[in-house]
């Protein structure tokens, strides 16, 4: 059901649109430059129809972004979300830095935990600190 690929405009803009993104979807083109951009897109496929999606922009060598992950909601709460994400890092085994920004939406710690990943706040083990700049 994950496979590697990049989907349709069409398509990406209804799944973009089915979970509230419209950040993205005001913009097609924009969307569809990010999607050809990445480094690796993985998609989930129900019926033909897309139901899933995960991409990673990396250098392959020493950062990997995991960037993007969306289910229909319609399809959620059946481990897709957990296999999307497994798919789209599977090519990065090697790489020791794997990022992720996010919102802040009830759910996301937990499900970005359970794969692994930590706030660089909790991290005792590492003084870390994360920035991030919007120029919108």
């Amino acid at each position: 059901m994950v496979a590697a690929g990049r989907p349709g405009r069409d398509e990406l803009l209804d799944l973009y649109d089915s979970v509230g993104w419209s950040a993205y979807t005001r913009e097609p083109e924009t969307l569809s430059a990010a999607i050809e951009g990445s480094s690796y897109v993985v998609t989930a496929r129900q019926d033909g129809a897309l139901v899933g999606l995960a991409r990673v922009i990396s250098d392959g060598v020493s950062i990997c972004y995991l960037q993007d992950v969306l289910v229909r909601p319609t399809h959620r709460r059946v481990g897709l979300g957990r296999r999307l994400v497994r798919g789209a890092l599977r090519p990065y085994t090697e790489v020791w830095q794997k990022v992720l920004l996010t919102d802040d939406e009830p759910g996301q710690r937990a499900f970005y935990e359970s794969l692994g990943y930590a706030e660089t706040r909790d991290l005792r083990t590492a003084n870390l600190r994360a920035f991030v700049r919007f120029d919108l």
